[in-house]
């Protein structure tokens, strides 16, 4: 069983409704908040987390390749089909 590392309030479904900026507010700031409909829990609104991606740089390195000529002007027919000629 996972155990709770921040506080939880149990709110049922229509103050969940009336005063959801407050519970967000509540969330954000480390509570847990469980919605309950007819004094069952049904939902739980929780503070997500910043993830910092990290980025390694150079990964794909020698994995694709680039054509001599990739910059080379295209042929004529091809400029005409681009060109609608």
């Amino acid at each position: 069983m996972a155990t709770i590392s921040s506080p939880v309030q149990i709110v049922n479904i229509y103050e969940a409704k009336t005063q959801l900026s407050k519970l967000v507010d509540l969330a954000s700031s480390g509570t847990d908040i469980v919605i309950a409909r007819a004094g069952k829990p049904v939902a739980r609104l929780t503070a997500l987390k910043n993830e910092k991606r990290t980025y390694k740089l150079g990964l794909l390195e020698g994995k694709g390749w680039i054509a001599d000529d990739f910059d080379a002007p295209l042929p004529d027919h091809i400029l005409a089909e681009f060109e609608g000629r």
